[in-house]
């Protein structure tokens, strides 16, 4: 796919621009609906654990896996779109934009080291099912520091709105900064970046980026990395309150 570019053709630039924003929101509408795919799988998973369908949980544990390396190969899609998009300027030479794709999500592939056995998301997957049968206990090879670990794992940058204190899980209207993946309370961040004009620079600590309101949305993934982010807490705390018991019957 190639575009000839000439200087001061702004309705084309325009078209370009907006075609790249409408392929990066479908992008991440489909990652949105494998996410909602896992979640359910996991479900389902653990009512087949219950019932000691042993075979079908395996099943469902291969399709994750496939899920998660198309997941996977979205978010390079989307990571290609941004960067593109962000970069490009009309120029006197034609563009091969198929090319400028291939390119980018090789590297972005190459300099990926995550393998989908590795993925926090599938040990999140197994951890239910292993606590169907064995609440409270660690994963057989696994100390229960490894545990804490992955399981509170997520894709959420930052826990708290730098500006309003409240934890992300409690933001009314969250949104996240497409460049630096920083979230705030959508009314807080809106107010700081008027009153800041055109140097208003992300207000967490060392992060460098500025900020557009045009660029700080409520992505389609963004609710629901909050809610497993909700999920991962309330596990966490069941999974305390079960040691906690454990331990007075040891005392006992």
């Amino acid at each position: 796919m190639a575009y000839t570019s000439a200087p001061g053709n702004n309705a084309a630039y325009g078209r370009i621009k907006s075609a790249a924003s409408t392929l990066f929101s479908d992008n991440q509408s489909l990652i949105s609906e494998i996410r909602k795919s896992m979640i359910m799988m996991k479900e389902i998973a653990v009512d087949m654990e219950r019932d000691n369908e042993s075979e079908m949980v395996k099943e469902l544990e291969a399709g994750v896996i496939q899920l998660l390396e198309a997941s996977d190969q979205c978010t390079h899609l989307s990571t290609a779109i941004q960067s593109l998009s962000g970069e490009y300027q009309p120029g006197p030479e034609l563009t091969d934009f198929g090319k400028l794709f291939e390119d980018e999500i090789g590297r972005l592939t190459a300099g990926s080291s995550s393998l989908p056995q590795n993925h926090p998301w599938l040990r999140q997957f197994r951890e239910a099912i292993w606590n169907v049968h064995h609440p409270g206990q660690p994963m057989p090879g696994e100390e229960q520091e490894d545990i804490v670990m992955t399981s509170t794992q997520c894709n959420l940058l930052n826990v708290t709105c730098p500006l309003s204190g409240k934890p992300v899980i409690e933001l009314a209207d969250p949104v996240r900064s497409m460049d630096c993946k920083h979230i705030y309370e959508k009314k807080v961040i809106m107010r700081y970046i008027r009153s800041k004009n055109s140097r208003s620079q992300c207000p967490v600590a060392g992060c460098p980026k500025m900020l557009r309101p045009d660029r700080v949305v409520c992505d389609p993934l963004l609710l629901i990395e909050i809610d497993e982010m909700r999920s991962m807490n309330k596990e966490s705390t069941r999974r305390d309150v079960i040691e906690d018991f454990t331990e007075l019957d040891e005392e006992d």
